[in-house]
């Protein structure tokens, strides 16, 4: 454990500032979406509830979220970062989002309210969405444990071909 530990402070000093970076199956998160550690990419099948990796999707929202600096350059489509989110809704799910947070199936989710301003003051999208059922293709990615999180509160589902692949954690701080 002591090597992977060291291996893991190696890491995270060689990548300062960076959200993900990774080395074939192997990602580093240094942002809260989920807890930071090292996390293995791997072949799961894609559910409700899982971790995954995605790309975001490239719309004009996105890239304005890219040029305030809430995600950093990678090589998703775009020139945008990978991002670690979780499914909370898929298919047949029933979704809704308003200015006290998601709502999936009825039951509000927490940390999931939106926020007006970023903490450089700018305003943030004011989306809205109700009682929206989620088609086969549809995703709902939230981090769920961030309040703070620029994520599908502000822009909606999004097409599951944006996810790369479901990660695990091997070692969390």
């Amino acid at each position: 454990m002591k090597i992977l530990r060291r291996f893991a402070i190696a890491a995270l000093v060689a990548t300062a500032g960076v959200g993900s970076v990774g080395v074939a199956g192997l990602r580093i998160n240094t942002t809260h979406s989920i807890p930071p550690g090292i996390y293995w990419l791997t072949d799961r099948q894609v559910t409700t509830g899982a971790t995954v990796l995605m790309c975001p999707p490239q719309i004009p929202l996105i890239a304005e979220a890219h040029h305030r600096g809430y995600f950093g350059a990678g090589f998703c489509p775009g020139g945008y970062e990978q991002m670690f989110k979780k499914i909370l809704a898929a298919k047949n799910d029933v979704v809704s989002i308003d200015a006290a947070g998601v709502s999936v199936n009825g039951s509000r989710l927490p940390n999931t309210a939106q926020v007006s301003t970023d903490p450089a003051g700018r305003p943030l999208p004011d989306y809205r969405v109700e009682n929206l059922r989620l088609s086969g293709d549809d995703v709902l990615l939230i981090a769920d444990n961030s309040p703070l999180s620029f994520d599908a509160r502000y822009y909606g589902p999004v097409d599951r071909s944006h996810i790369r692949g479901v990660v695990v954690p091997l070692l969390i701080w």
